[in-house]
């Protein structure tokens, strides 16, 4: 590609929800917007989360990372931040909501003093090698989000980051309008918007809508109140706390994240909260029921959060009682429907009254619906035009919503990850040669070691189980020494475990005895006989080991 033209890199969030990361790069100076994470889905057993494959960036000679602009402080556009500062060392920038929340996850990382962290505000212009970025607020579903507009040598183009157009935000600062005017003065090249409800006609209602949901639920309630959100989602604590006062109760707060969440945007002013609001989880659980609400983690069924742990009955501070009103404000991201689905029916069976939407609007998106985001891209008026976060369906979706608002087809690119744009010096736009751009697996420790085709092996011990053989043989005699184990868990459950175990290990005496002439290893052939006998006596496929000791 020609070193003189402009490259928009998409290393996650396109074709995707999640894991938001976009580079531009310019004669060999980039740029990184947003470093974010994507939750596992069903077929994922044992990830934690999945984070973009920005190898690109490490391997391309001669590139210069300029900095790192975090547009907001939600783990789709953050949660991979300590993973990519550690590989590439450069300035990150944000604004101070959103710094509060990265300084976290840089310390966990032990590079809270590595990796310089500079904060701006909405409006501020930051010049980082080639690029001129003027920053400009947007509404969402977090205080302190930026959309941008980055001044490249080959023209304007806008990123909106993730926004919607509320006309009433919780924070009475709505999006900036007058800055987007400004924009389109200049004359945009590229526009590049957030594509999540790109289905969703109409627009998306305010966030005030929530405060009169929150007053039915809190008046009808008898009994405690549990309101689960994201531990990031701090207007909606404000929200939470101003109904608690209204209904003269107190507010306690379960898990570490929220509680160190909601500490760091009290300190920086972002959350308003009385003295004598909140109480420690000891008096909370001592005063009556209607005069307590509790704020938890867990919306999305995640295993290690407060809400699930509540619904199975594991929370090691309090339980579930009939009486209790459990509001979940929040919808499942993709591919978690099963599991908060499963959360909220296991909390109906404790006896609890489970709230949300749509049986309150508990919740309303942080994005734009159809009619936003044909307004964003009148008020901005781009020559070209861009899709981005979402799955492929909705960068379809508002591709078409362009079209209608008058782009030119030929005018509009609908990419996915590691597909490279390319803008000339001309301004003529093309998609050039595609490069890897899939998912990075971390597992604890282990990031990106893990691959597809061990996630389908995990996914298989998991659906089929696994049985071990433990064998110890006379080197002598080639005969069994006592009585072969046989270990699982499935098996010993059935109603006909002692049999079918008696069959296994009779199985064993009689391969280990014809294997002195038999072809294969000894480990071999009682795998493959264990197995045989298994799926033709159940009907399963488990994955058998066997572990065999001569002596």
């Amino acid at each position: 590609m020609d070193s003189a033209s402009l490259k928009i890199i998409p290393l996650g969030g396109l074709g995707e929800i999640g894991k938001n990361m976009m580079a531009f790069e310019y004669g060999g100076d980039v740029l990184i917007v947003d470093a974010g994470i994507m939750f596992p889905d069903n077929a994922m057993p044992g990830i934690d989360y999945i984070i973009p494959d920005f190898n690109y960036l490490l391997t391309q000679p001669g590139l210069t990372v300029r900095g790192i602009i975090i547009t907001h402080g939600h783990e789709d556009h953050t949660g991979a931040i300590a993973h990519v500062a550690a590989a590439l060392p450069a300035p990150i920038y944000g604004t101070p909501m959103t710094c509060g929340l990265l300084e976290g996850k840089l310390r966990s990382g032990k590079l809270i003093d590595k990796v310089p962290l500079n904060r701006f505000r909405a409006g501020d212009t930051l010049e980082l090698g080639p690029f001129k970025v003027e920053t400009f607020h947007v509404c969402h579903s977090i205080p302190d989000c930026v959309g941008l507009g980055i001044h490249t040598p080959v023209g304007l183009v806008v990123h909106t980051g993730d926004f919607k157009i509320d006309q009433t935000p919780i924070d009475n600062w709505p999006t900036d309008y007058a800055r987007l005017a400004s924009f389109a003065q200049k004359g945009v090249l590229l526009l590049l918007s957030d594509s999540t409800n790109a289905d969703r006609p109409g627009w998306t209602p305010s966030e005030r809508v929530i405060d009169a949901a929150f007053d039915r639920v809190f008046r009808a309630a008898p009994g405690r109140i549990i309101v689960a959100t994201f531990a990031s989602l701090i207007s909606r604590i404000q929200q939470v706390a101003d109904a608690a006062v209204r209904h003269g109760r107190k507010l306690a707060i379960s898990g570490n994240s929220m509680s160190d969440n909601i500490r760091m945007a009290t300190n920086l002013g972002y959350l308003m909260l009385p003295d004598s609001l909140v109480v420690g989880m000891d008096d909370a659980l001592k005063l009556p029921a209607n005069q307590i609400v509790f704020m938890a983690t867990g919306t999305q069924g995640e295993p290690s959060a407060a809400l699930h742990r509540l619904a199975i009955g594991k929370h090691r501070q309090f339980a579930i009682q009939p009486g209790d009103t459990v509001i979940l404000s929040s919808h499942p991201i993709p591919g978690n429907e099963e599991a908060v689905y499963r959360t909220i029916n296991n909390l109906f069976r404790k006896g609890a009254n489970v709230i949300y939407d749509p049986l309150e609007q508990v919740h309303v998106s942080g994005h734009a619906s159809q009619e936003e985001q044909k307004l964003m891209i009148s008020l901005v008026r781009p020559r070209y035009f861009v899709p981005v976060h979402g799955e492929l369906r909705h960068l379809k979706q508002h591709a078409r919503l362009a079209e209608s608002v008058g782009i030119a087809p030929e005018n509009i690119a609908v990419i996915e990850n590691g597909m490279i744009l390319e803008l000339d010096a001309t301004g003529k736009m093309s998609i050039g040669a595609r490069m890897p751009g899939g998912y990075v697996f971390v597992d604890g420790s282990s990031v990106g070691e893990i691959t597809f085709p061990m996630l389908r092996s995990r996914s298989a011990l998991a659906r089929e189980g696994f049985v071990t053989v433990s064998v110890v043989i006379d080197r002598a005699t080639n005969a069994v020494m006592g009585v072969p184990q046989i270990a699982s868990e499935s098996l010993t459950q059935r109603p006909d475990a002692e049999t079918l175990i008696a069959h296994l290990r009779e199985t064993v005496y009689r391969v280990v005895a014809e294997s002195a002439t038999a072809n294969g290893t000894r480990q071999d052939l009682i795998q493959e006989a264990v197995s045989r006998l298994i799926r033709n006596e159940t009907r399963h496929r488990p994955r058998v080991f066997a572990l065999i000791t001569e002596i």
